[in-house]
């Protein structure tokens, strides 16, 4: 699966042949074809897989402190962890392979996006529907402000990446999307 993984992020889903990955495995192509019954589903098992990775950014979501006295602080941590997280390299390029390979495999691409992001969607829109019971926060629509969230720290490094074949962020710029991204958030949401 680590060779089918390098092979199909380095050269894309139809670039890659089961030849590609027996040979980066050190196996013959009969034992590639022992463990998966095709190319279509050595690939989805492997996108799969990459949404066990996105527990951590959801306990990270699910952990806002409830206090007003450093709610902002606790927010930018949130957003610089969040963005950590999301724009890493592997991260980005299996993002962009599964976007470029959603019209041949809709449900996978469907999948992988409810299992991972989605699920991280639905555990920061729980921590905003708490901090609106508190009185810290004003969201009528805690999923909805989940995802102006999101897009306020996104928006700016990923469609980078997207556009440019790779990370174009330093920590710094990180740090700065977090800070002006809660700020706008807290403008709209406090």
């Amino acid at each position: 699966m680590e060779a089918a993984t390098g092979a199909f992020l380095e050269k894309g889903y139809s670039g890659t042949s089961m030849d590609d990955i027996a040979k980066l495995a050190a196996v013959s192509k009969q034992t590639v074809y022992k463990h998966f019954a095709d190319k279509e589903k050595l690939f989805a098992e492997i996108v799969l897989a990459t949404t066990d990775r996105i527990d951590g950014t959801v306990e990270l979501v699910a952990a806002v402190p409830a206090d007003a006295e450093t709610l902002e602080e606790n927010l930018t941590r949130l957003a610089r962890g969040f963005l950590e997280a999301l724009t890493q390299p592997q991260v980005l390029r299996l993002r962009r392979l599964v976007i470029a390979n959603a019209d041949a495999f809709p449900a996978l691409g469907a999948e992988w996006y409810e299992q991972g992001f989605e699920r991280v969607l639905a555990t920061l829109a729980e921590s905003f529907a708490h901090l609106t019971e508190q009185g810290l926060l004003r969201c009528p629509d805690p999923l909805m402000a989940a995802h102006h969230f999101s897009g306020l720290l996104l928006w700016i490094p990923v469609n980078k990446a997207m556009f440019h074949g790779g990370p174009r962020h330093t920590p710094a710029d990180l740090d700065h999307y977090a800070v002006t991204g809660v700020r706008t958030f807290l403008a709209a949401y406090r």
